[in-house]
């Protein structure tokens, strides 16, 4: 190995062990409190050097100048403009949830899914050891979409559904970016997460929006925002048909404040992924998934 190398498998090594000795909780606090703030032409600065940086498309969204953003969380989880995504109308097929880019697509093994390369995860774990979830999801198949900070960060229907379980999870709050993805064990069954269960067409399906370093909260459409506050325990919600809450296909369930990872679950022989869709593809909401079988 030269010194070339050295330097940058040391700098792996750094960039790995930091993610396990940084303060997670109270950097994602600050972060959280920071992006709320509102200092005028302070904030719309922040803003445009954010944008500048990722290259963010700012025609695609609803409010096209820096300045119409009150707070960087404003900017961070904005509106996209009607038409920017065409929603698949075929009623056999299911959509992407979320702009990204897919981390990893495929079968679930019994009880693992492939993390990264070299990596999996159990299914028990990722779903807070619910037995009835696991029970229905073993043997299915799945997809981890990515979500960088210059992607859209609100979350959708991929089909018509009714929501019957979400389920909150404690965790870490590891970033989720491809490359830790491939040096954290357990990354994604570890972190904190917001697990809901839908009825659909399609059978039981999963969607999962998981936590991250600075990913100051979660929300839902139906309960708002979900963390803060942070419970130290599973909470679990469920939803019967007095108080079933329907979404339908290409609605709005979700958003991120500070970027993430949208995890999608299916029951075995219910869907089969379209094509080209594979592990670093990036992908817009509302196109197609995959198909019924």
């Amino acid at each position: 190995m030269n010194s070339s190398q050295q330097y940058i498998s040391y700098w792996k090594r750094l960039k790995i062990a930091f993610q396990y000795v940084m303060p997670q909780l109270y950097l994602t606090r600050f972060a959280g409190w920071l992006a709320k703030q509102k200092w005028g032409i302070v904030t719309h600065f922040i803003i445009k050097l954010f944008a500048k940086k990722y290259n963010i498309n700012m025609a695609e969204a609803e409010k096209k100048e820096f300045s119409d953003y009150a707070s960087f969380n404003e900017f961070f989880i904005r509106s996209l403009a009607e038409g920017s995504r065409n929603i698949d109308q075929n009623p056999t097929a299911l959509c992407l949830p979320a702009d990204g880019k897919i981390s990893q697509i495929g079968k679930i093994d019994d009880q693992l899914l492939l993390q990264a390369k070299g990596h999996y995860f159990e299914l028990a774990d990722l779903l807070a050891e619910d037995k009835e979830l696991v029970d229905h999801f073993k043997n299915g198949d799945f997809v981890i979409t990515y979500l960088s900070p210059r992607d859209y960060h609100r979350v959708h229907m991929p089909c018509d559904g009714i929501l019957r379980k979400m389920i909150y999870v404690p965790g870490s709050l590891f970033s989720v970016n491809p490359f830790l993805a491939e040096h954290v064990p357990n990354l994604f069954a570890r972190n904190e997460r917001v697990i809901c269960v839908f009825d659909t067409d399609f059978g039981k399906i999963v969607q999962i929006l998981v936590g991250a370093t600075i990913t100051a909260s979660i929300s839902t459409a139906w309960a708002g925002v979900i963390n803060p506050p942070r419970y130290n325990e599973v909470k679990t919600w469920t939803y019967d048909d007095e108080n079933a809450i329907k979404l339908q296909k290409g609605q709005e369930m979700g958003a991120f404040q500070l970027g993430s990872t949208v995890i999608n679950l299916f029951q075995p022989n219910q869907v089969e992924f379209a094509l080209p869709l594979e592990a670093n593809v990036a992908v817009k909401m509302g196109d197609v998934l995959a198909l019924k079988k």
